[in-house]
């Protein structure tokens, strides 16, 4: 099921003052433990630098280079953030959000994109962290045909992460990357 990603971000605006008030100490060292507070450390503003294979799934190599930025902000407790993207690059414009849940009982993370140009969701990446490296799949369609889909975040220091996606078309015995993201704190 899609939804309007405007209702999802109207919804976290809604309820993000009220779970936030009601939040103590306590529950916050028990979700630092299980994973809850586990992007922490992207809430602010970063220069974003992404690279994008032009046609997935196609045997190309060509890729495109964007520029932009990523703002992140927390809610919930920071057990919910949001992901606005705006990249411009040769191949036109990538505007989008990420709206990034935790699951307290499944101790995973969902993330669910969506472009504004077709304002519906993706179907959610979903997984968790393990030392310092978030890994998170989906099962989709590209082009009509059915894919896994892979969400890698990895070498994240204080000022600077890596985000990865690929896709497989054979059930996830191959992936082929797709989108690399750079991103560098802006200060």
């Amino acid at each position: 099921m899609r939804y309007s990603w405007r209702w999802l971000f109207a919804a976290a605006l809604f309820f993000a003052p009220a779970c936030a008030s009601a939040q103590q100490q306590p529950a916050q060292q028990t979700a630092q433990a299980d994973g809850a507070r586990d992007f922490d450390w992207e809430i602010g503003t970063w220069r974003t630098h992404l690279r994008r294979l032009q046609n997935p799934l196609s045997g190309s190599n060509t890729w495109v280079e964007y520029d932009g930025t990523s703002i992140v902000h927390g809610f919930l407790g920071r057990r919910a953030n949001l992901v606005e993207l705006s990249i411009i690059g040769p191949a036109g414009t990538i505007e989008g959000l990420s709206l990034r849940l935790y699951n307290p009982e499944t101790r995973q993370w969902s993330l669910n994109y969506a472009s504004i140009r077709s304002g519906e969701l993706t179907p959610p990446v979903v997984g968790s962290f393990v030392d310092g490296r978030g890994e998170f799949y989906a099962d989709d369609t590209f082009n009509g045909r059915p894919i896994r889909v892979r969400f890698v975040i990895s070498d994240i220091t204080e000022n600077s992460a890596r985000f990865e996606q690929a896709f497989s078309a054979d059930g996830g015995r191959t992936w082929e990357v797709n989108w690399i993201a750079t991103d560098t704190r802006v200060r």
